[in-house]
């Protein structure tokens, strides 16, 4: 009876972190959205995760210490480098870009919702998961919210200097990045630990972004970038992606993947928040519709309905694992698992 409260006390504080996680990562998408409205789509990406990328090593530096007495080979470092073009170049690429064309509010819609659908729908192809009626009515009702939601999208017309559906087709490109690349981590990065991993990833990511965006730098009026924008471009870093970091696995040392899965689905929750009160962003109720329609389908397909709270990982069995990483595409989250049980850091 002595050791309930301490215990109560700390699985709280996991639930506390792993919600101010997801808070972040929902924020991203209206923060990307303004950096966007000034600068190319291209160098707003490279900003935002090349900034990633040096305090990913300033974390290694500083609290990497135990993780630095391995020595990572030179096959470890590329198959990270290589997973990290996936999940930072392809999927920010095709991110930022959607964010140019369509709302934010769709995007934090679209990508945390239809990742672990598009994860569990190939897993199911391939064999490595198996089919369930819940699983496959999950995935049914996924597809056909999303359907839904871009009918809704082509009827908006055109926004933001392009029409919103070929935005929102662009979200879903970035959605199937994100698949590919949870998928692909997972076996890839086996014994690697997270924080080396996401950085190398990061580094290799960033890299390609730099390259892709050269050309467009000389369109850039830089005295003219506003300081809202550079204090977005500051905060896209440091939050949604260090802070967001520490807290994430703060939390999965006392949750289970499978418990932090379902609070990952609370992302479109703060994404819609924040377009709407700061970017006074909207949708119809055709794209409302779909939203939960996909939202229902979605959680249906990760828990096959069986879905109940538990604690954390058994030994053998830690974030380096099973961890979620469908958190919030928008943030180069953690390399370390993948699968439809894991459904989304996704900002």
């Amino acid at each position: 009876m002595e050791n309930e409260t301490p215990l109560r006390n700390e699985s709280a504080q996991a639930y506390m972190y792993l919600l101010a996680t997801m808070a972040l990562f929902g924020s991203a998408f209206a923060s990307s959205k303004l950096v966007v409205g000034d600068m190319p789509h291209q160098v707003a990406a490279v900003l935002r995760f090349g900034g990633g990328a040096v305090i990913l090593v300033l974390l290694l530096v500083i609290v990497g210490r135990k993780a630095r007495g391995v020595a990572l080979s030179r096959s470890q470092i590329m198959r990270a480098s290589a997973v990290g073009l996936v999940g930072v170049f392809a999927y920010n690429l095709f991110f930022f870009w959607g964010l140019s064309l369509a709302p934010s509010i769709d995007g934090s819609i679209i990508v945390p919702v239809l990742s672990p659908v598009i994860t569990t729908g190939i897993l199911l192809a391939m064999g490595r998961e198996a089919a369930s009626a819940a699983r496959i009515g999950g995935l049914a009702l996924g597809v056909a919210g999303a359907v839904v939601f871009f009918l809704g999208a082509g009827g908006a017309g055109v926004d933001a200097g392009g029409s919103r559906l070929t935005g929102d087709l662009v979200y879903l490109l970035g959605a199937l990045s994100w698949a590919v690349y949870s998928i692909a981590s997972k076996k890839v990065l086996v014994g690697m630990d997270p924080l080396r991993a996401t950085t190398f990833g990061t580094l290799a990511g960033s890299f390609a972004l730099l390259l892709f965006a050269v050309p467009s730098f000389p369109e850039v009026e830089w005295s003219a970038v506003s300081s809202t924008t550079w204090l977005n471009v500051l905060y896209l870093a440091v939050g949604p992606t260090a802070m967001a970091y520490l807290f994430y696995y703060r939390g999965l040392r006392v949750v289970s993947p499978s418990t932090a899965t379902v609070i990952m689905f609370s992302v479109p929750v703060f994404g819609v928040t924040c377009a709407v009160v700061f970017l006074g962003e909207s949708f119809g109720g055709l794209q409302l519709a779909g939203a939960v329609v996909m939202l229902a389908g979605a959680l249906l397909a990760v828990t096959q309905g069986r879905f109940r709270p538990q604690g954390p990982p058994q030994s053998g069995k830690g974030p380096g694992s099973e961890a979620v990483q469908e958190a919030d595409p928008a943030t180069p989250a953690p390399l370390t698992g993948a699968g439809g049980r894991e459904a989304l850091n996704r900002g």
